[in-house]
Order: C-alpha cells, then sequence, then structure tokens
C-alpha cells in the first residue's frame, strides 16, 4: 500500500487510529524505511510492515497509544544469531523501529492538509522533530518543488527528526482500451498507480470494463492535448491498430515523460517511431522480459518493468543487446 493510501484511509477513518511508520531500518528487512500502516481501534488494519507477525503484535501497542495519546517508539530486534523467533518467521535478520502515533489533533490536522494538497498534484513534506526521546514531537508540514523533489528520497531519518514527502500517485496511461488492458489497469491500481485508460472507442472505454481508472476518450492526436502529459507520467501504447499508434506515439514523443513503452514487436515499435529519435524513457519490446504468455502475464511483466523505474532500479540500464534485440513477432510484449 501506498503512502496515498494510507492519506486516503486517514480521511475515510471514522474511528480513532494509530499511524505506524518504520523509521529506521539496519539490515535486511521485509519493508524498508518509509513504510506506513494505519491501526484502527477496532483491530483493522490499513497496509503492512512485515508479512503479518509483526501486525498482531503492534495492535496490542493500540490501547496503550490512544490512552496516553503520546507517540511510542518499538523496536523488533532480528539480528542475534539464537533468535529463532522474529527473524525466522519474517524471513529477515535486521532491526526495525517503528514509530506509533495517534491520528489526532496537529497530526490529524497535517496529514489531511498534505492529502488535499496531494489530489492537487502538488508535493508535500512532513517533518517530525524530537524533543526528548519520542513521546514529544512537533511538526511541521511545507510544500516541495515537484521537480526537485522527483530525484529525491520520499524519506530521510536524521539525528532528531524524521522527513517524509508525500507525493501524487504516478500516472499510468493506457492506450488502447482492448481486452488485454483489463488485467493491466487493474494491476496497475493494485501497484499504487493513478490509472488513466484512454481510446477513441466509447463503447470500450467504459467504467464496467475498467473499475477504479479513469477514462478518456477521444482520438490520439487530441487525446495527448486532454491527457495534458506530465513529466512524470507513463505511458503503455497497446492498442494493437498501428495507425492510431502511431498517431499516438508521434504526438506524445513531443512531451517529455517517465515512461513510454510500446507494445509489440522491435520492427513494429520502430516503425511507429518512423525515423524520430528514441529518448531514453522510450522502451521496446514493452516489459520485462521474462517469457509471458497471455494478457495476464503481459501485464506482470509491464508492471513490474513500471515499478523497476518507479523504484529507479533500472533507470541507467538496458538488457543486453543479445536479448533486446531480438525481433519477436505478435502483440506480445516479448
Amino acid at each position: 500500500m501506498e503512502a496515498y493510501d494510507i492519506l486516503q484511509a486517514v480521511e475515510d477513518c471514522a474511528q480513532s487510529a494509530v499511524l505506524a511508520t518504520v523509521i529506521h531500518v539496519e539490515g535486511h528487512a521485509y519493508r524498508k524505511q518509509g513504510a506506513m500502516m494505519l491501526l484502527l481501534s477496532d483491530g483493522g488494519l490499513y497496509g503492512s510492515i512485515s508479512p503479518g507477525c509483526l501486525e498482531a503484535d503492534l495492535s496490542g501497542y493500540v490501547s496503550l497509544v490512544e490512552v496516553s495519546q503520546k507517540p511510542q517508539m518499538v523496536e523488533y530486534d532480528m539480528r542475534p544469531a539464537d533468535d529463532f523467533g522474529w527473524g525466522e518467521t519474517i524471513g529477515c535478520g535486521g532491526l526495525i523501529r517503528i514509530l506509533l502515533e495517534p491520528v489526532t489533533g496537529e497530526l490529524l490536522v497535517h496529514l489531511l492538509t498534505a492529502k488535499a494538497a496531494v489530489d492537487r498534484g502538488e508535493v508535500m513534506r512532513l517533518t517530525r522533530s524530537f524533543a526528548e526521546g519520542y513521546s514529544d514531537i512537533q511538526y511541521y508540514l511545507s510544500g516541495v518543488d515537484k521537480e526537485a523533489s522527483s530525484s529525491s528520497s520520499d524519506c530521510q531519518s536524521l539525528s532528531n527528526a524524521y522527513v517524509y514527502t508525500f507525493k501524487p500517485k504516478p500516472r499510468v496511461i493506457v492506450f488502447g482500451a482492448n481486452q488485454d488492458a483489463i488485467p493491466l489497469a487493474g494491476l496497475a491500481i493494485s501497484s499504487g498507480f493513478r490509472v488513466v485508460v484512454a481510446d477513441w472507442r466509447d463503447a470500450y472505454c467504459t467504467q464496467e470494463r475498467f473499475p477504479g481508472a479513469e477514462t478518456a476518450v477521444a482520438f490520439p492526436g487530441e487525446l495527448v492535448k486532454k491527457l495534458r502529459l506530465a513529466a512524470d507520467d507513463y505511458v503503455v501504447v497497446m492498442s494493437h491498430q498501428f495507425d492510431k499508434d502511431a498517431e499516438f506515439v508521434q504526438a506524445v514523443l513531443k512531451s517529455s515523460l517517465r515512461y513510454l513503452g510500446i507494445m509489440g514487436s522491435r520492427s513494429r515499435s520502430e516503425r511507429l517511431l518512423d525515423g524520430a529519435e528514441r529518448p531514453k524513457w522510450v522502451h521496446y519490446p514493452v516489459g520485462l522480459n521474462i517469457g509471458s504468455e497471455g494478457p495476464i502475464e503481459n501485464a506482470i511483466s509491464i508492471i513490474a518493468e513500471l515499478i523497476s523505474i518507479k523504484r529507479g532500479v533500472r533507470a541507467d540500464e538496458e538488457w543486453s543487446s543479445s536479448v533486446r534485440s531480438g525481433d519477436i513477432q505478435g502483440c506480445r510484449p516479448w
């Protein structure tokens, strides 16, 4: 679950809650620094910070934090060699410090303010300053330049402070509302992306076929104007109609994106480019090479590539030329 989903849960929550945030990690852990979850007074949970074992233990602290109305730090140390409990259960051997905060007062106001700002496309930074221990926290919320935040980490631990940056959900635009776009849109939504399905056919581009996604209907040239493409957008082209794909790709190339993936063979994709210079953010064949077949596996390979780019894992890497030089036929990513 992304940070945005936690903000959404806070906004929707009608009962008292405790925010759990991983603020320090040493060694290997299931989730990294910055991971958050919301613990509700009735035992409900939003998000996760472990495969499930820590959540049960953390739930026991909810009443204590709610009664005291004071933040509390909980530490789980799975590093000792003779620890056959937590470390073995979680599948890691690290140390995790988790900050538990009652979602009331100043923190609640800041989280709701951040949610409203993020919905407007803004980036917000919440700074927690620790005076003595972790029971007395001063909060400060500020806006951040969107371009500057794109290259910085979402979270940062300082000697007496913890800083988290809330960003809008990254947008994935799927051009082509075909049957094979359905699992892709669904998986992208589940992976924390904001999804827009775009097509020129009203009957295909509907909320019923793509629940949870936004829709945009227009012919390719008008779609690009309508979508207002931004530098942090991800676009996947998969209408399977060459003329429409070509028109859309040529229009998109006038913008600068985070990612443009084209489904189909290498030769087809290069014909779509029609001799235009290929920016580094253009990828084809689309998706990671996992030998995928069929819509669901293709969707998995594409989302895996989007996540890797979002996390910066393959920002400046390419698959070997021996792998990428193949001219795979058909409409599969590979």
